[in-house]
């Protein structure tokens, strides 16, 4: 296998030698050879792109560079070379606009930056200048090793990081490198502490604080971030991404009427910038401001009819429509060859949602599957490897290890657990009416916690975690759950008790009980169908990678009543399970008995929890503010010819006897 890749690289060589020297129809008889092994490497299509350009084939460069960027659809390389085909032609828009696609996915391309310098003026003028100037600045080691990392190849970009480490063992740009391979790994540990070292070697470089900022933010120390983004723009006052970050900072400590005005900030000075009136929508949203959300939402759509995130956050309110021409621009974005892949994942989902609204429920599945097949072609999620991770739950986490007393005291959290879209964010809105409770967000920190526990698990392919709770000392359980009271104070304002919805924390449940013996954990459950479907309807943001297939997301939720039936064994009465279904019959018998199991009087505003006003941050947030209905029942059944996959992976023990044959029946 490595004398192939060896002798794939030195053709790669060899060809790029041949197009140096001018000699591309020699190249392009070479390649077309080549090419027969594998038509879609995407590598040899780039280089056939490049040679027929230059030859002047540029029919022949249009058809290949079609092909590319069908399979790898935010291959930055690809779009630069579109530009440069769109300026060798004469279509001087055209190019502009792929060079803008092509720094998008891989900031490293200096090509893309100078035409952009040249094209521009004004500010953003000077923004592609000094992107020239700093890409231009780094080695050409460092400048191969961001090809790779912007490409995926996260392996490789990491061992070339590592070699540069070995030689300069403080060299920041590599150390900044690490930590975005790391964090795209989810070693969010790893990440921050890369990037807290080099901003003590390097205080001054911004570049480097900002990937800070982020990382902070991926952990949620939202105080943290603030005071690096307030940092920087003590440096940059004028700059508009700055004062943008500072924005989004606020949001996430809940200031967002300020962050709305830091916003409105920005869009007097660029008052047509798409991003900046979508984070814009989103801040809106979150308060409760559906109107206003809109509008922000639509004016970056129109601003950039390309910008898939803002057609696919007017979608996300659940309750938007979207019009004819809206629908039209849609479905003509996705016919663009050129279109990146994220907004192709964006418009792919608001399409489906779109269809489903007028009916059209063989094309919404269509455009949902596509979405999804997209997002699973990113995804590393494998099944098999989370049933094991939830088996080893089951072997580790037994009625002796459960039965230990250990671990800090403090009765204040509630952890709802279970599958998103299951009715967590309806049972959080109404234990967040209450006014000893203080609703927060889905916190990252359980999660962190275990993921502390697993060792070397990335490099080793081993992990510690769960079998070393058996050996946790009562000192270290107790500092843990101490470390977790600490960490959460910031989400609080000041009730006795909190919520955390964080829903995969179901898969940590021996943790939580060994950490915070006395936290409260409600089960939200929802029925198999309705959740996994919904699940599937569903763009989230980050995580959930289980719900991009109708296997998967089916075998997920078995696994899940499976292991919650484990739980259930070795903590008798520790869990109360909510059918959501049952929230919806009988509402107020369901949160007398919800503030019964958590010791809580009763009160008027659980039941009148659509009237409660506070920052909702979920997919679910708009359904959450109007009175109990059944719209999401049984929105499934229109798409049921669809759906074999999702019931053989859930199992007639999972779903109603009728809804099963029903299903495995249909003539899809």
């Amino acid at each position: 296998m490595s004398g192939d890749i060896d002798e794939r690289a030195k053709f790669v060589r060899t060809i790029q030698g041949i197009i140096q020297e001018r000699d591309f129809v020699r190249a392009l008889g070479l390649l077309s050879t080549e090419r027969q092994k594998d038509p879609n490497d995407t590598e040899l299509l780039y280089l056939s792109a490049v040679a027929a350009r230059y030859a002047k084939h540029y029919g022949e460069a249009e058809g290949y560079l079609a092909s590319l960027l069908k399979d790898a659809p935010d291959m930055g390389r690809a779009y630069q070379e579109v530009a440069h085909l769109a300026r060798d032609r004469g279509n001087g828009q055209a190019a502009l606009q792929a060079y803008r696609q092509a720094v998008e996915c891989n900031p490293a391309l200096i090509a893309s930056w100078q035409a952009l310098a040249s094209a521009y003026s004004g500010l953003a003028k000077q923004h592609a200048a000094d992107q020239v100037r700093y890409w231009s600045s780094l080695s050409p080691t460092l400048l191969h090793a961001h090809q790779l990392l912007y490409e995926g190849r996260l392996a490789q970009a990491e061992d070339v990081c590592r070699a540069i480490l070995t030689q300069q063992p403080q060299n920041i740009e590599a150390m900044k490198m690490l930590a975005d391979i790391a964090s795209r790994l989810g070693v969010l540990d790893e990440a921050e502490f890369l990037l807290e070292s080099a901003t003590t070697f390097a205080p001054e470089d911004d570049r480097l604080r900002f990937d800070y900022i982020l990382i902070l933010r991926k952990r949620q120390k939202f105080r943290e971030a603030y005071a690096q983004a307030e940092r920087l723009a003590q440096r940059r006052p004028n700059d508009l991404t700055v004062i943008s970050q500072l924005a989004i900072e606020k949001m996430q400590l809940g200031q967002h009427d300020e962050a709305i005005k830091f916003f409105d900030d920005i869009l007097s000075k660029a008052p047509e910038d798409p991003y900046t009136l979508t984070s814009r929508g989103h801040a809106l949203k979150t308060v409760g401001d559906e109107g206003a959300a809109v509008e922000s939402y639509q004016s970056a759509a129109r601003s950039k009819p390309d910008h898939g995130d803002a057609y696919f956050s007017l979608s996300n309110l659940k309750t938007y429509r979207f019009d004819d021409d809206e629908v039209s621009n849609m479905r003509a974005q996705l016919q663009r060859n050129d279109l990146t892949l994220n907004n192709r994942i964006y418009f792919n989902f608001a399409l489906a949602s779109a269809c489903e609204h007028f009916g059209q429920y063989d094309e919404s599945f269509n455009y949902l599957n596509e979405g999804n097949l997209l997002k699973r072609k990113q995804s590393r999620y494998r099944a098999d490897q989370m049933t094991d991770e939830m088996n080893a739950q089951i072997q580790y986490c037994d009625e002796t290890v459960m039965a230990r007393k250990t671990g800090c005291d403090a009765p204040d959290p509630i952890f709802i657990v279970g599958l998103p879209r299951a009715g967590s964010t309806l049972i959080e809105q109404i234990l967040a009416s209450h006014s000893m409770v203080d609703g927060t967000l889905e916190l990252p920190n359980i999660l962190a916690t275990a993921q502390s526990l697993r060792g070397r698990q990335r490099i080793t392919g081993e992990s510690a975690y769960p079998e070393i709770l058996k050996t946790l000392t009562d000192d270290k359980c107790k500092a843990l759950g101490e470390a977790f009271m600490e960490d959460t104070r910031i989400h609080r304002k000041g009730a006795p008790f909190f919520t955390d919805k964080m829903p995969n924390n179901f898969r940590h449940i021996g943790l939580i009980h060994l950490i915070l013996p006395n936290a409260k954990i409600i089960d939200a459950r929802r029925n198999a169908l309705d959740c996994c479907f919904s699940g599937f309807k569903q763009l989230f943001a980050q995580g959930q990678e289980f719900t991009y297939g109708l296997t998967e997301i089916g075998r997920y939720y078995a696994d899940y009543v499976r292991l919650m039936e484990h739980w259930d064994n070795v903590l008798p009465g520790k869990i109360l399970r909510v059918q959501h279904e049952d929230v919806l019959e009988d509402t107020q018998g369901q949160v007398r008995r919800l503030l019964d199991y958590l010791g809580l009087p009763f009160e008027e505003n659980c039941v009148r929890f659509h009237e409660t006003k506070r920052a909702v941050r979920t997919a679910s947030s708009e359904q959450v503010r109007r009175p109990i209905n059944r719209d999401g029942v049984g929105r499934w059944r229109p798409f049921i010819t669809h759906l074999k996959p999702l019931a053989k992976a859930l199992g007639p023990d999972l779903i109603s006897t009728d809804d099963y044959k029903l299903i495995m029946e249909e003539k899809g």
